[in-house]
């Protein structure tokens, strides 16, 4: 198991082979493309010896792979899917013929296979959350779940495992955590955490008889005309200023004040994925200035066309058809009019990104995920659909690749499928922007001097200014408004 910014991935191995050696043990920290482990294959894999007798009984070691971009062994690269060659630019607006090219607006698209399964990895010798042997009758825990039984602080003798053999699987870890917290609330609260120690600040000293106080002395001073002041009274001196203390790099001008515990607190252990989720989000807002801007959308030629199509578009591709993929299609053609929101910032220069690999924000019960939907330009609103869908499941059954999380170069996220109907998002690093689409709602518009209700969404946009400036954005965020307001409602989508 590897887990990157947004998730734990369970990766099978590439390749059939005996495991070699650990290059980085589990629990390190390690960049991305380093290899973590070996694979022995053919001849010079090594015949395993017999186990000695134990009193119980143990598997080999669950085989790591490299990360998906370290440079791997030619047998190891052997078994990697072929990768499409990158579609040659298209201006925009012009028609297509080929598949590896971008497809209009609302022109049928190709029907995506079906993700095949995944090997399941073979399971490790069972710790405990201590290190502790496993009894025989909990059988094995995979890589994931032994982090679960970490981040609860949970024994694994304590768990009664549903899985094949006895074994211990998340379901049955996070119904036990489920039923202990239940339990502890029934209890009555947890024990408090330490509070921190009051301060002590002195009493200030008493003035002086007759004295004004600091503050009306100062204003009285200052009130005074100077020809009322003595001539031997001299000039007040100015308050010396302080010089500001720097700032280290990458530390906010305002750090964050440790939490103060108080009677009744409980303290929520952090995950990792909450926590690299948490550093990641820290360092956008460091690192690119954020900016944001906000139109508002007539969707009534969508929500006619979805209305119009969704029955036939259910029964032959067995997906719902949203507003995601419309406005998902409308982002990819505002891209490739307007390239410098598919770009990178460098201090070199803008790196301008020759495909559109676009990212769809997934929200999770605990976290967040956003997928990567490769060479979306080269998609129709079906197309997009199909594999947005295929992609959202799998980020929900945790099944996505390394290699699908990574590499984005424009971040879509459908807040309105939450409600939302306003949202201020943070741009997912390195990338130059981030668009929210929100809720579609009815509300009154003023069209010729007469009030009508129309379909409304918010469009809002997180960019780097670094990259763009305000002028630039709204003419990005117009052009994916046109897109929609001014779609052939007559296109067929099958």
């Amino acid at each position: 198991e590897v887990a990157s910014d947004k998730v734990n991935a369970e990766i099978p191995a590439p390749a059939d082979g005996t495991f070699g050696e650990i290059i980085a043990p589990e629990g390190s920290v390690i960049s991305v493309g380093q290899p973590i482990c070996t694979i022995e294959q053919g001849a010079a894999a090594p015949v395993p010896a017999a186990a000695p007798v134990a009193p119980v009984a143990t598997e080999p070691a669950t085989p790591a792979v490299p990360a998906p971009q370290a440079a791997s062994s030619a047998p190891a690269a052997a078994v990697n899917a072929p990768q499409p060659s990158p579609a040659q630019p298209v201006p925009f607006g012009s028609p297509s013929a080929q598949p590896a090219q971008p497809v209009p607006f609302g022109s049928p698209g190709t029907v995506l296979p079906a993700a095949a399964s995944e090997a399941s990895p073979v399971g490790t010798a069972a710790h405990g959350a201590n290190g502790a042997g496993v009894p025989a009758g909990h059988g094995h825990v995979t890589p994931a779940v032994r982090m679960l039984l970490r981040e609860h602080g949970v024994d694994v003798a304590e768990v009664a495992g549903s899985g094949i053999g006895g074994r211990v699987t998340k379901k049955d870890v996070l119904e036990y955590v489920q039923r202990r917290d239940a339990a502890a609330r029934a209890a009555g609260p947890a024990p408090a955490l330490a509070a921190a120690a009051p301060v002590a600040y002195p009493a200030p000293a008493p003035p002086a008889p007759g004295a004004l106080p600091a503050g009306a002395a100062a204003f009285a001073a200052a009130s005074a005309p100077s020809a009322g002041l003595p001539a031997s009274a001299p000039a007040p001196s100015p308050t010396p200023t302080p010089a500001p203390t720097p700032v280290p790099a990458g530390d906010t001008a305002f750090p964050a004040q440790p939490a103060v515990a108080e009677e009744g607190d409980q303290l929520l252990p952090m995950t990792s994925i909450r926590r690299a989720i948490a550093d990641h989000m820290v360092r956008s807002r460091q690192t690119s200035p954020h900016a944001w801007l906000m139109v508002e959308v007539d969707m009534s030629r969508v929500v006619r066309l979805r209305e119009r199509s969704r029955a036939a578009f259910k029964e032959r591709y067995g997906i719902s058809l949203t507003y995601l993929p419309f406005v998902a299609r409308a982002v990819v053609e505002a891209l490739q009019r307007r390239p410098t929101f598919n770009a990178q910032w460098s201090d070199a220069g803008l790196v301008l990104k020759h495909d559109i690999h676009l990212g769809i924000a997934v929200a999770l019960e605990e976290n967040l995920v956003v997928p990567v939907l490769r060479n979306a330009d080269r998609l129709s609103v079906a197309g997009l659909a199909q594999a947005m869908t295929d992609l959202g499941n799998r980020a929900r059954a945790n099944r996505l690749k390394l290699d699908e999380i990574q590499g984005g170069t424009f971040t879509l996220n459908n807040t309105g499928a939450l409600g939302a109907v306003m949202t201020q998002a943070i741009i997912n690093q390195p990338q130059a922007a981030i668009l929210t689409m929100d809720a579609v709602v009815k509300r009154p518009v003023v069209i010729d001097d007469m009030i009508a209700i129309r379909p409304i969404m918010n469009l809002g946009m997180s960019f780097d200014h670094r990259i763009n400036d305000g002028l630039q954005a709204a003419r990005f965020l117009q052009d994916v408004k046109g897109q929609l307001e001014g779609l052939d409602e007559s296109a067929t989508l099958l």
